[in-house]
């Protein structure tokens, strides 16, 4: 890939809605690390609002710590908080390299899988497709290990959209991801001129989308 400057840190802060009702906030933060240097946590933290406390089925905390080797994103560590008291669907995954290995818990279970070259995490793949645009390239496909196992995912430019958000008035190119035998789709609206920030996220199963987010504000931390 050709030669970028590292990821510059952000927090961009989204309203998320559930089945069409506003049902809480979410902030996606990149930082670099004081500690250790050329590494960056991305993280994702979804705060629901009274009833969606209860209800609301995914992660509210995920957290990819990366590095990067020759342009592109190498994840050392990913976790995954969800709301059981118990822990019982939480993540923890270790990215080995010395080992060659993935290991972890996912769900309770433990986790020792082989780390395939170029693998991603579920939150290391969304910079991973900011810089590859970034740098001009059109990426259709990522292995990503997702809970306990790797799994792939393809990739679609769907076209051009120009979004109305409090940032302004903004275009954005559409890019739909899935997988095989899955019926579940997620959408990217990803400004260009903003180095292809997410400005909206849609999912849906069977055609229907069920969690959404659009973006409320970004601001740009100065580095370590």
């Amino acid at each position: 890939m050709p030669p970028q400057p590292p990821p510059a840190p952000f927090v961009a802060t989204y309203q998320v809605a559930w089945r069409g009702i506003t049902a809480g906030d979410s902030t996606l933060t990149l930082a670099a690390a004081a500690q250790t240097p050329g590494t960056f946590t991305y993280s994702s933290n979804i705060k629901a609002h009274g009833i969606f406390r209860l209800v609301f089925p995914d992660a509210l905390i995920q957290s990819s710590t990366f590095t990067l080797a020759d342009g592109h994103i190498v994840p050392l560590h990913y976790q995954e908080l969800g709301q059981a008291r118990d822990h019982r669907d939480d993540v923890d995954l270790t990215f080995d390299p010395a080992t060659g290995r993935v290991h972890g818990t996912s769900e309770t279970h433990a986790v020792d899988e082989p780390l395939d070259t170029g693998i991603q995490d579920p939150m290391s793949v969304q910079i991973e497709l900011m810089r590859q645009l970034q740098a001009g390239l059109a990426p259709t496909q990522f292995k990503l290990f997702d809970k306990d196992q790797a799994k792939e995912y393809f990739y679609t430019r769907e076209g051009n959209e120009v979004l109305t958000t409090p940032l302004g008035s903004l275009d954005t190119v559409v890019y739909r991801s899935d997988r095989p035998g899955s019926d579940r789709v997620t959408r990217l609206w990803l400004a260009p001129k903003l180095n292809y920030l997410p400005l909206q996220a849609a999912r849906s199963r069977n055609g229907s989308v069920d969690l959404s987010m659009r973006i409320s504000g970004v601001s740009y931390p100065p580095g370590p």
